[in-house]
């Protein structure tokens, strides 16, 4: 079934929210002092992360649930979707990611008000390098994304059942995030770090500090030449998406 692309659009603006509301939300439980989580740890963020991919993907793939600009390019450089329609996906995925960010924060307001480490305060929104090193984010950023946008293009060439590929991205995602993800967070997403970051920017909070605008590029230039690399690669492999 066809689906106008102003149906498309509101599905990809719902499955992104969803996304970032129960990814970062898995960070603020297990990062933020008081709340009933605190200090579960990586792996609760990973399957956080795991398995608000595979709900998006679940709940909104009938119609359509990429809820990442790097998939978008990605699906466009190999011509599986029109130029035309790449701005408009990624301005809704991008008020998406914003208001599922939204929803963080007022869902753990209480406890945002009560941390006063800035950097504490940061980490459900956003990403840095643990290093201190743009270059190595940027590497960092531009692997995982490429293997998340090549797994993707996998799953979406060889499975139509939609509740195993929801399961297969979202275990995806949650190994690339115990794996590879100790090195900045990690985005794998432009719009999943950049909404969040405006959001930090934006929101009163206590405490909050910096946004850390000079590492912003790093979670958008990173995934997005990450995953045209994977469809640029795919191409070479499988062409029947």
């Amino acid at each position: 079934m066809s689906h106008t692309l102003l149906i498309r659009l509101l599905s990809e603006f719902f499955a992104t929210a969803l996304m970032v509301a129960l990814g970062n939300g898995a960070v603020a439980n297990a990062e933020l002092k008081r709340t009933k989580g605190s200090g579960a740890g990586w792996l609760n963020i990973a399957m956080g992360f795991g398995i608000a991919v595979a709900m998006s993907t679940m709940f909104f793939g009938t119609i359509s649930s990429h809820a990442n600009p790097a998939a978008v390019f990605a699906l466009a450089v190999i011509g599986k979707m029109p130029w035309s329609e790449v701005m408009p996906y990624i301005s809704v995925e991008m008020l998406g990611a914003m208001f599922g960010q939204f929803v963080v924060w007022l869902s753990y307001k209480p406890y945002f008000d009560v941390n006063t480490d800035p950097e504490i305060i940061f980490t459900p929104f956003a990403t840095t390098d643990a290093a201190e090193s743009r270059f190595n984010g940027l590497v960092n950023e531009f692997v995982g994304t490429f293997i998340l946008i090549f797994g993707f293009l996998s799953v979406a060439s060889t499975i139509d059942n939609l509740v195993v590929k929801g399961i297969m991205l979202g275990v995806l995602v949650a190994g690339l995030v115990m794996s590879l993800g100790g090195a900045t967070g990690p985005a794998l997403n432009p719009v999943r770090d950049l909404g969040p970051r405006v959001m930090h920017a934006i929101l009163p909070m206590h405490f909050k500090g910096s946004s850390h605008w000079e590492y912003s590029w790093v979670p958008v230039i990173g995934p997005t030449l990450g995953g045209i690399a994977a469809a640029l690669l795919y191409m070479h492999f499988f062409i029947t998406i």
